[in-house]
């Protein structure tokens, strides 16, 4: 295999061993530079879960429906995954600290438009935006990360953007509980400004370029525009599905749609003289296994946790704040486990501490789907701990599996795959458990509803409540008589907790499937090399 010779531009003399220059003063000092990317990453990763906190008040302020609020976090989600790889590609061939550095900005400006809209649709338009450059920071903090680190602090290094990675992905609920509370949910936007502003000038002063001397000349314009396409058709599917009805023509016919454009992608990749994902990158079964893993992992991860605040201020009637610290544990357990997890991994290598992570996750999920109204805050707490606890070994190993088995050329492209199956998990889980949630509810609430004894309702009259009890709301009229608001309260909860719990039974089934997956990782092939070699 060809090792990798990245030119730095600040300096072309060699330094013996194949190693990174000294670094001198503040530029490209390794921890400095861990420092500065990892205030951006948090950016990035705090902004995946932070707006789950604030969707109940965006959704009150902003009249938004279910499907509305889902765009929310699926157009961030969906923009991230689609322009990984691609963000990837742009920092090999035009630098990583570049693109780190643009990414900042925009992602930046875009929180601050986010905050100024008054509409849905503009904070759906902007969350886009903002995810299209969210992705040019992920991708290109890993590069300056590999480029600046020498192999044996390399695994340390990743190690801890990990960690950043999990408890920010975390702390996104009580920083956001806080924030929408004692402010706005506006605020849960605007606080990337200032962070922003301290990213940029850090990165501005530490970060030094490097590039890849055999960096892409051209890009996959085609492929692009394909798995583009191909997203959207899947993802508007299965969020519609359920208002559509699964077997009517329009589902049938975006799923279909989403089936042969992924078909014609794969076929198109082969055709390529630099494709967006190289297949041959799959020939590696740990590589596909951690990529799988990613996916499955973060479907069960983001999609059960964008339940869990509506059950917490709907159901239980919690504050932002109160619910934030409700999931304490979770964040806690994020925090104290991912360096726990990459000194397991490192001394034993990623398939066990994956195995184990994804069976307590697993059991989690188990245990989260029998939450119900009156359950008390220690069991939530045992369920939300063991979460984070089983988390935090996929969060940290991933990078190691993924980009550690692919061929140095494509190390890339590999650090934008590893990003992007976690985006594409989270996506489909939030759009695929919507959907769970939102049949589940439809098959019960009239008959949930009738065996109460309440008016019965016209079927407009159901569907509007149907709405506002998928995410917990009970359909309470003005002027409705207390006794008769408590019923429709009650009917509104257990029917909410009904479908939240099949929706965590879905989740656990996949983790436990994810589990399966783990036992195929291994240490990557291309570790050791993959940072400080061949460095001039």
């Amino acid at each position: 295999m060809t090792s990798q010779t990245t030119v730095d531009k600040a300096s072309q003399e060699p330094q013996g061993k194949g190693l990174p220059a000294p670094a001198k003063g503040l530029r490209g000092h390794p921890w400095l530079t861990l420092f500065s990317v990892a205030i951006g990453v948090m950016m990035v990763a705090l902004d995946g879960t932070i707006v789950a906190i604030a969707n109940p008040a965006i959704q009150k302020d902003l009249g938004a429906s279910l499907a509305d609020v889902q765009w929310i976090t699926n157009g961030y989600m969906l923009a991230l995954a689609v322009s990984l790889i691609t963000a990837g590609k742009l920092g090999d061939r035009f630098g990583h600290r570049q693109t780190f550095l643009i990414g900042v900005v925009g992602f930046a400006a875009a929180s601050g438009a986010i905050g100024l809209s008054d509409s849905v649709a503009l904070v759906i338009a902007f969350r886009v935006l903002q995810g299209l450059f969210g992705a040019l920071l992920m991708p290109a903090a890993l590069g300056l990360l590999r480029a600046t680190f020498p192999a044996e602090k390399l695994n340390m290094a990743i190690g801890i953007w990990g960690m950043v990675i999990g408890a920010s992905t975390a702390g996104g609920p009580i920083l956001g509980g806080v924030l929408v509370e004692h402010i706005s949910w506006q605020s849960v936007f605007y606080i990337n400004v200032p962070v922003g502003v301290v990213a940029l000038v850090l990165g501005l002063v530490i970060l030094k370029d490097h590039r890849a001397e055999n960096a892409p000349r051209s890009f996959d314009i085609g492929g692009i525009v394909l798995l583009s396409q191909a997203m959207f058709c899947l993802i508007w599917a299965l969020i519609k599905g359920s208002e559509w009805g699964w077997g009517d023509y329009k589902t049938l016919g975006f799923l279909g749609g989403a089936v042969v454009l992924f078909v014609v992608f794969a076929f198109s990749q082969k055709n390529v003289r630099e494709p967006l994902i190289p297949l041959a990158m799959f020939r590696s079964v740990p590589l596909s296994a951690g990529t799988v893993l990613m996916v499955l992992m973060a479907f069960a991860f983001m999609g059960g946790l964008f339940f869990v605040t509506f059950y917490l201020q709907n159901v239980h009637g919690l504050s932002a704040v109160d619910s934030g610290l409700h999931m304490l544990p979770l964040t806690g357990m994020m925090i104290v486990a991912s360096p726990l997890a990459g000194a397991l991994i490192t001394k034993f290598g990623p398939r066990v501490p994956l195995v184990g992570g994804m069976v307590c996750t697993a059991v989690a999920m188990f245990g989260m789907s029998q939450l119900d109204a009156g359950t008390g805050t220690l069991t939530m707490s045992i369920w939300f701990g063991l979460l984070g606890l089983g988390l935090a070994p996929v969060m940290v190993g991933a990078t190691e599996v993924i980009v550690g088995n692919a061929p140095l050329e494509l190390s890339g492209v590999a650090g934008g795959l590893q990003q992007a199956a976690m985006q594409v998990g989270g996506s489909l889980g939030t759009a695929v458990l919507g959907a769970v949630m939102a049949t589940r509810v439809d098959s019960l609430l009239a008959d949930n509803w009738k065996d109460a004894q309440l008016p019965e309702l016209a079927p407009e009259q159901l569907d509007a409540a149907s709405s506002a009890v998928e995410v917990g709301v009970p359909p309470v009229a003005d002027n409705t008589p207390p006794e008769v608001a408590a019923k429709i309260a009650d009917v509104a909860h257990d029917t909410f907790v009904s479908g939240m719990s099949t929706a965590f039974m879905v989740a656990g089934i996949v983790a436990a499937v994810a589990a399966l997956v783990a036992t195929l990782t291994k240490r990557g092939e291309n570790a050791e090399a993959g940072a400080g070699v061949g460095h001039i």
